[in-house]
């Protein structure tokens, strides 16, 4: 390497030294830095960091369970009178105007329900034993006509979807139920077992919370029942067209509701929905 290369390399480094590209910093001025940097750590909150375990969600929903099965135990001495039918085609209960069913429990089982499983024989995880025959608790007249080894007692694993009135498989199992916390132990088959009860006049301190489930579904902001207000109004169909939904009609009629012709143009006028078309089967179209 010549001279000349020798000064211009030189020279070449003491800029880049010399610039802020390279920039040292004193070694008094780091640790100055690293001790606050120090300080400023130990002054916030640690937090212990607890390894994920499947198990803690399950005790959590253990707890949520036996919260709502703690509800709705009490039943009350006194009695109501059967619900009377308005002219709209409806039931009324004068202590709970709110709750509006089109259907009695006689009807839901006369017109074809649960696929003919409701009254079988459980093992309850709530009541704490075996039950069955439950069904005799209540007017033999709710059943006329009804066998009770095709209709009324026949298995889960059993399910015949030809006994329900739309010919389809709805509905969860009883276990499904019971492991969401929806059962309470004084009605152990559920909530058309509660519905019988509560229309011949019992009261307990678990209405409340079954009407507002029959709400949820069937009110006027029923999910299943404006579902299917829906569908029928945007498929250029009347509102009784049997063919649209027929699993959202069966679930209705478990619930003790038919959707009529005046819940219907009034959902649609609300949402400004397309015209229903006039009814299908329903003279004068209720």
């Amino acid at each position: 390497m010549t001279s000349t290369k020798k000064r211009k390399i030189s020279s070449v480094i003491k800029r880049v030294s010399s610039s802020s590209v390279i920039k040292r910093v004193p070694s008094s001025s780091l640790v100055k830095r690293v001790s606050s940097a120090k300080k400023r750590s130990s002054g916030r909150k640690k937090v212990a960091l607890k390894r994920f375990d499947p198990s803690d969600k399950v005790e959590d929903k253990k707890k949520i369970n036996k919260k709502k099965l703690s509800l709705g135990t009490e039943i009350y001495p006194e009695r109501q009178k059967v619900p009377k039918r308005t002219k709209d085609g409806k039931l009324r209960f004068a202590d709970h105007p709110e709750f509006r069913p089109t259907l009695s429990p006689a009807q839901i089982m006369q017109e074809g329900a649960f696929g003919g499983t409701y009254w079988r024989r459980i093992k309850s995880c709530v009541a704490g034993q075996t039950l069955s025959n439950q069904w005799k608790e209540f007017p033999s007249s709710w059943y006329e006509g009804l066998k009770s080894s095709t209709h009324l007692t026949v298995g889960w694993l059993s399910y015949n979807k030809q006994v329900n009135k739309y010919k389809v498989k709805c509905g969860g199992s009883l276990d499904m139920w019971e492991s969401s916390g929806w059962i309470s132990p004084i009605d152990p088959y559920g909530w058309y077992q509660w519905y019988c009860r509560f229309y011949l006049g019992r009261r307990s301190s678990d209405d409340q919370r079954q009407i507002k489930r029959w709400l949820g579904v069937c009110g006027e902001k029923g999910r299943f029942r404006n579902q299917l207000i829906g569908k029928c109004a945007r498929g250029g169909t009347s509102f009784d067209d049997y063919s649209i939904s027929p699993v959202i009609r069966q679930s209705l009629l478990h619930w003790g509701y038919e959707l009529t012709r005046k819940d219907a143009d009034k959902y649609v006028k609300l949402k400004g929905l397309p015209l229903l078309k006039e009814p299908k089967f329903v003279k004068g179209g209720k």
